[in-house]
């Protein structure tokens, strides 16, 4: 037995030195592996006919590790479509293998800039990983011209050089950017069809954030499955209305105990302009009991919050943050971080959560 315990020990040291001189050429061979495994396959491709839903910014302004600013993939179908692009969409999506080349619209929900701020990278990489001849269409209440044309200005040069560098061909100048698409924001009560096309019908319909406006929730029905998309608004019946029997509600949260807890810091701390924002937020958000109270009444198939304000750094403070809310929903809820992936089947009632991060 001590023959082979020395024998194994050797073994060990032998295949230890052996990857640690060749750890560059070993690094090199899993990496080509790794990306030619992603370039082969892709997360659209691998699911099931039906819509899916994955969070690619599942946070707010303020930063979180575990979510980005607020970004929605839908993926209906074989066709990708995204809401809002806060920052870090682009990159979430990337890692979640969600090829951005296959974006076909954007919906914007409203104009505040977590909502936004990442809208320049994900056109960007639509147009390099695509060569479309068509720029991406931009939905969003009026304003969306205003907010197009300034990143469409702001890339401009940035499209020039990349035209020059690789050529009309790979990167064909007229599929850089967007076109905006303004929506007519509808009274309360009704919906706008924003797309219809074979399977798939997009519906945008009005939320209260004020004093933002316009803004917007959508809905998406595809085959016989549906999901809502609340957008940032405080609890309306109007979401109620359009998240009727929908199978998957996604709806921002906002916790005002744990808001609160940060108000109190900050007129302890003397910070004057935290204490007022603090204070003033909570005005205009949904709290995590109120929209476990919109799943209840709308008979939702599950509930997902996105949109989470304040970040949740420890894992006590998500259960501070859904105290109370499975009392009132009994559906299964999910508190959603970036690469949340819930899957819909078409065809069937199944409704399956995983994460892609």
């Amino acid at each position: 037995m001590r023959r082979i315990g020395t024998a194994l020990f050797v073994l060990a040291l032998v295949v230890g030195l052996l990857s640690w001189t060749f750890r560059k050429t070993i690094a090199v061979r899993l990496m080509q592996r790794v990306v030619t495994a992603n370039l082969e396959s892709n997360l659209i491709d691998e699911l099931p006919d039906g819509p899916h839903v994955a969070l690619c910014g599942a946070g707010s302004p303020l930063p979180d590790a575990d979510r980005s600013g607020p970004c929605v993939a839908v993926i209906a179908g074989k066709r990708l479509f995204i809401v809002d692009a806060g920052s870090g969409a682009s990159r979430i999506l990337a890692r979640s293998r969600i090829p951005q080349g296959k974006i076909d619209a954007i919906f914007l929900t409203h104009f505040h800039s977590d909502h936004i701020d990442g809208l320049g990278e994900l056109l960007l990489q639509r147009w390099a990983g695509s060569g479309r001849a068509q720029p991406a269409p931009v939905y969003g209440g009026p304003g969306v011209e205003q907010v197009v044309a300034g990143f469409n200005t702001a890339y401009a040069q940035d499209v020039d050089y990349r035209v020059a560098h690789h050529g009309p061909q790979i990167m064909p100048r007229g599929g850089a950017g967007a076109t905006a698409n303004p929506i007519a924001v509808p009274p309360v009560g009704v919906a706008q069809t924003v797309l219809s096309e074979g399977d798939l019908t997009v519906t945008a319909f009005r939320v209260d954030h004020t004093p933002v406006t316009p803004a917007l929730g959508y809905r998406f029905d595809y085959k016989d499955r549906s999901a809502v998309i609340s957008g940032d608004t405080v609890k309306t019946a109007n979401v109620q209305k359009f998240a009727q029997g929908v199978d998957l509600l996604i709806h921002e949260a906002l916790s005002p105990e744990l808001v609160a807890v940060i108000h109190r810091a900050a007129e302890s701390a003397g910070n004057s302009r935290l204490a007022k924002i603090t204070a003033d937020i909570v005005g205009y958000h949904t709290s995590p009991r109120e929209a476990a109270e919109i799943a209840r009444d709308a008979k939702v198939g599950y509930l997902l919050y996105y949109h989470i304000v304040p970040p949740l750094p420890l894992k006590p403070l998500e259960e501070v943050f859904l105290e109370g809310t499975g009392d009132i929903y009994d559906g299964p809820i999910t508190l959603g971080r970036d690469g949340t992936l819930i899957t819909m089947p078409a065809g069937s009632s199944e409704i399956e959560q995983r994460d892609l991060l």
